[in-house]
């Protein structure tokens, strides 16, 4: 049976990092006589130097919506049509925090240190990212909402999510990062609910105040942080910097859809931009578009084993010094890939067979 899976291109490295996606889908497919097909968005998504190049404030709001409708309706038909994940290159914030608002998004991602595991989910769906814009003489007002269903749903998502992580006891910690001081104690009496509901403790902190907690003692061995995007935006790239030895250059994360409508769809993406302007030089790293392929293939059509493999083949670039110029090597995004396809070994175990 063929899994199907959605992919939705943007414009900068889109295209490029599309036909990576492509080509180690298709490799890690072969290797494990595996059927996966790739619906794709027709329309090529803006980025914001692309939506800049070409239009001024009133087509750039046009565009921004229009790019915002396509990409849920896509979202919602590919739902539809059972169609479990869809990997996404970066398009323009706006648009996509339309879409994250109105398909009620969040983000996971865990990473790891040697002495503890942290968990970050991040509430995409509400707060100063999403909202609308209304424009008058000289201003622009935005308006955004925060509601309790919604952080009910963040909440629960994220303490289930836990409890695949650490199946064994869960977390040992769970940090709430928000504003909430700005909102008349809503949040609070909202998060108090929730926990009481979970049976968890949760703690609900400022940023700062979390930002101190971790660079005093770190996080817990196994930690949870829900945290809205004013935070989590900006520290995402050091969490994973201090605490993973990681580059956003090299990772992908995965989104998944709370609304009823798309309930259980995951979006992958590369943590990276659309570095626009690095389009049509064949410079951009594929490093995080390569583990996502990997990710989607292991989860979602029956490749067991695909994570590891694509790993192994990547630590075998690492030590030959394969890499594009943003990690220090000299070498092309197509001749990156090339090398990881010619690495790529399954680690099959061989079957067993009795003597007769």
């Amino acid at each position: 049976m063929e899994a199907a899976i959605g992919l939705a291109v943007g414009r900068g490295t889109g295209p490029e990092l599309a036909t990576v996606f492509e080509r180690v889908l298709a490799r890690i497919a072969d290797e494990y006589s595996a059927e996966i097909g790739i619906t794709r968005s027709e329309r090529v998504y803006h980025s914001y130097s692309s939506l800049k190049a070409e239009a001024g404030i009133e087509r750039i709001r046009e565009l921004t919506q229009e790019d915002a409708d396509h990409y849920a309706h896509f979202c919602r038909t590919r739902s539809a049509l059972g169609i479990p994940a869809i990997f996404r290159t970066a398009i323009n914030a706006q648009s996509l925090y339309l879409v994250r608002q109105r398909l009620q998004a969040v983000k996971a991602d865990a990473i790891t240190t040697p002495d503890a595991s942290l968990l970050l989910v991040r509430d995409e769906a509400q707060g100063f990212y999403t909202g609308e814009n209304t424009h008058a003489p000289g201003a622009l007002i935005r308006t955004m909402t925060f509601s309790r269903e919604l952080t009910e749903k963040v909440i629960a998502f994220a303490v289930r999510r836990a409890r695949q992580e650490w199946p064994d006891g869960g977390p040992d910690e769970i940090v709430m990062a928000y504003k909430f001081h700005l909102l008349d104690g809503a949040l609070d009496e909202w998060v108090a609910e929730s926990a009481a509901r979970h049976g968890a403790e949760i703690r609900l902190f400022q940023p700062d105040t979390v930002n101190r907690n971790l660079i005093e003692r770190g996080p817990r061995p196994r930690t949870l942080i829900i945290a809205g995007n004013e935070w989590a935006d900006i520290m995402h790239v050091v969490l994973l910097d201090r605490f993973g030895s990681e580059r956003q250059e090299n990772r992908c994360t995965e989104n998944v859809y709370l609304h009823r409508d798309v309930a259980g769809l995951v979006e992958y993406q590369t943590v990276h931009g659309s570095a626009d302007d690095l389009a049509g030089t064949d410079a951009v790293n594929p490093v995080a578009t390569v583990r996502a392929a990997a990710m989607i293939a292991e989860r979602h059509a029956g490749c067991a084993g695909a994570v590891r493999m694509v790993e192994r083949g990547l630590e075998s670039l690492l030590r030959r010094g394969i890499g594009t110029p943003d990690v220090g090597g000299r070498h092309s995004t197509t001749a990156v890939v090339d090398a990881l396809l010619d690495a790529l070994e399954p680690d099959w175990q061989p079957a067993l067979t009795a003597e007769v």
